[in-house]
């Protein structure tokens, strides 16, 4: 499944299939398969769509306020602008080790446009997200105001909110994802290394890509093990 099918599908409300489909990977940012578990409680986020909301901002690219300074960004895409304000589904992308802002929004704000999809990007506070340092932490909180920051500007669909990410953003999208799955109704990861959470809540469907000739996060070591676990779930 390319990007723009992924969110072709979101926009359009559809169950994305679980499966694991053979891809060429744009870029491997980190090494090693990690599995580190959260402390129990951890990684749950609060902010949640109101049963109404509005558009309050115009089509483009906005900076996000955060209290820390810390870089994130909301496309608002120009078909969203265009409908009135009607609930648009929202994507939350997350970047892989080493990553910025500009990497999602390059891999996906092209789609987005396409497909009308509302893209949220946020930065995590060191050079990978917080837990492959040994918990859910800072970021969490980030993500969260980012989320509630969305939701106050833009008339987001709950029934179509995504969270994805690519290699350890992928690995972040499946851990925070399943343990936000009454929040997230699809879970999307690109060449993950690990999933950091045995404590789903709710059941949203999950779809994982990853590419049969990646050296940094061997297929056979990452996704072809994580798809049966969860499988059996």
């Amino acid at each position: 499944m390319r990007r723009r099918h992924f969110l072709t599908s979101l926009a359009a409300g559809a169950t994305l299939p679980f499966a694991v489909r053979d891809g060429r990977d744009e870029i491997a940012l980190r090494a090693g398969v990690v599995r580190r578990m959260p402390q129990a409680g951890a990684g749950r986020l609060t902010a949640r769509p109101p049963a109404r909301g509005t558009l309050t901002l115009p089509a483009g690219i906005h900076p996000v306020p955060l209290p820390d300074g810390r870089e994130a960004q909301l496309l608002v895409p120009a078909k969203v602008a265009a409908s009135a304000g009607a609930a648009a589904p929202l994507a939350l992308m997350l970047h892989g080790a080493g990553g910025s802002v500009r990497g999602p929004m390059r891999f996906a704000g092209e789609a987005a446009e396409e497909t009308g999809t509302i893209l949220l990007v946020p930065k995590s506070r060191d050079s990978t997200w917080d837990l492959l340092h040994g918990g859910f932490g800072p970021d969490v909180e980030t993500i969260d105001r980012c989320l509630a920051w969305a939701f106050g500007a833009c008339n987001v669909d709950p029934k179509r909110l995504a969270i994805a990410g690519f290699s350890d953003g992928g690995s972040y999208a499946l851990s925070l994802g399943l343990l936000n799955g009454d929040l997230f109704s699809h879970v999307v990861a690109f060449s993950p290394g690990f999933i950091g959470s045995d404590e789903p809540f709710g059941n949203p469907p999950v779809f994982i890509s990853h590419g049969t000739a990646d050296e940094v996060l061997p297929i056979d070591r990452t996704s072809r093990r994580i798809v049966p676990s969860l499988k059996r779930r």
